[in-house]
């Protein structure tokens, strides 16, 4: 869902879904298919919060903590759904990823090792397309950590660190590099990492075989100083990236040349109506699967904008923004069946489900609102 086709866990999971459960297209499932998911919620707590959720009535209950961890704000998942990775986000000290293993019987989480993630305040992580490594993004020291994968889920030991030297125009939030998320490309050639302290979208290529990873050539795609880049995701086919600018609420539309990585701007536009003048700190992004709509969250507006990609071009066009249903609104997901939404309110602690209208991409609350401390990242499991 998010990025691009298998380029994510819950991307991932839809290809496993319709190799597996029976399902003909996106959002059309047939009565073979599972709909019983379990949902990890990642946050600013001590533990990852679990849930179980049924696609088919996007009913949610809730199971409890599992997984002991400080801050374990990002959560993702090898390939396969057998383990599952998280970051320990601490301020003012290194900080940690821990691997764990994942019962897909009853949703518990067994600890098999944590390591440094080598900086400080790490805040993203994702696997490569194979499982075989692990990188982790550390926000405050800027660095992108490379970690081999065990045979049994394990974390080996670092395999590289990619640093950034340099600082923007911004001198409150700029005075260094801030590495903001890791995102695999489908083809599993390249990482890209939007750095919100240097104004750009740091390159690597990956050797999963290895667990390491190297500057590319170019090694960096340039957005304009003070946008402050916070995440990416691409279009299903990875033509196009669309990326989040944390410090200009701007969406920048980029054309993608699939050989060598590198990204050329056609469009920013911006996350919040013409008509709002307050402050604004944007944070999520995500494209749904048949590539037509993206979503973003606003903190200080605290909405989430709906845009419609114009199908010629790849630009986007801002058809909806809607309530978070509280205040500081993080991470975003779509459920497995493409026809939920998930939002996660930091400072209200609660989040939102949506239902998401096929046609027009627009969302509706459903109502459902489930409190939970400083909800960020969501992650769906399919039951055995």
């Amino acid at each position: 869902m998010r990025i691009s086709f298998f380029a994510t866990p819950a991307a991932r999971l839809l290809a496993f879904g319709i190799s597996l459960f029976g399902i003909s297209s996106f959002g059309a499932v047939s009565h073979l298919d599972a709909t019983k998911y379990f949902l990890y919620v990642g946050s600013y707590s001590t533990h990852i919060q679990v849930y179980e959720f049924d696609s088919a009535t996007g009913q949610l209950k809730s199971i409890g903590p599992a997984g002991e961890v400080e801050n374990p704000s990002w959560i993702t998942a090898s390939p396969d759904f057998r383990y599952l990775y998280a970051v320990s986000e601490l301020e003012g000290k290194t900080g940690a990823v821990a691997a764990f293993s994942i019962n897909r019987s009853n949703a518990s989480l067994h600890k098999l090792n944590t390591l440094s993630s080598a900086g400080v305040a790490p805040c993203h992580a994702t696997t490569d397309q194979t499982g075989k490594m692990v990188i982790v993004a550390n926000y405050t020291t800027g660095g992108a950590s490379s970690y081999p994968v065990e045979q049994d889920g394990r974390l080996g030991d670092m395999a590289s660190l990619m640093t950034a030297h340099g600082h923007g125009p911004n001198q409150e939030r700029q005075e260094g590099p801030h590495a903001h998320e890791a995102v695999v490309t489908s083809d599993n050639k390249f990482v890209y990492v939007p750095d919100l302290g240097l104004d750009q979208i740091r390159i690597y290529r990956i050797d999963p075989s290895h667990g390491t990873l190297t500057p590319n050539d170019p090694p960096f795609a340039k957005q304009d100083p003070g946008f402050g880049p916070r995440h990416i995701a691409f279009s299903p086919d990875e033509d196009f990236a669309y990326v989040m600018n944390e410090l200009k609420s701007t969406v920048t539309v980029f054309k993608r040349d699939k050989a060598n990585g590198s990204l050329i701007k056609i469009q920013d536009v911006s996350s919040v109506p013409p008509d709002y003048s307050g402050q604004n700190g944007p944070a999520e992004i995500l494209i749904d699967s048949t590539g037509k709509f993206v979503y973003a969250t606003n903190r200080g507006a605290d909405t989430i904008a709906v845009f419609a990609v114009e199908p010629s071009q790849h630009t986007l066009r801002l058809i909806q923004s809607v309530s978070a249903e509280g205040q500081m609104p993080r991470g975003l997901m779509i459920d497995p069946s493409g026809h939920f939404m998930f939002a996660g309110n930091q400072k209200t602690n609660n989040f939102v489900i949506y239902h998401i209208d096929a046609h027009s991409g627009q969302l509706t609350a459903t109502g459902q609102v489930i409190h939970q401390p400083s909800p960020v990242s969501f992650l769906f499991v399919p039951q055995t």
